[in-house]
């Protein structure tokens, strides 16, 4: 176990979602939201909600994400960061 593990409960860990976690099949509600977001950011867990994005440069490349495991930006993937 990592320190961090022992001494801290996973609402006070900061960063990152270890992707441990993001694998495992604990439900996104028991899991803080910024390592939800991570874990999706990551491509580890699947997107939710009907939001549609453009993936590439084609007027056809319009995919709706809801349900995939699409990596952002910064992970090397298509989905761009509108932060």
């Amino acid at each position: 176990m990592r320190v961090m593990e022992l001494f801290l409960t996973p609402a006070e860990a900061i960063g990152a979602a270890p992707a441990k976690v993001c694998r495992s099949s604990r439900p996104n509600s028991e899991l803080p939201a910024s390592w939800v977001a991570s874990c999706k950011s990551q491509g580890l867990r699947s997107r939710s909600g009907s939001k549609s994005h453009k993936l590439g440069k084609s007027p056809k490349s319009r995919v709706k994400v809801g349900g995939k495991k699409i990596k952002g930006k910064k992970y090397g993937g298509p989905l761009p960061d509108y932060s």
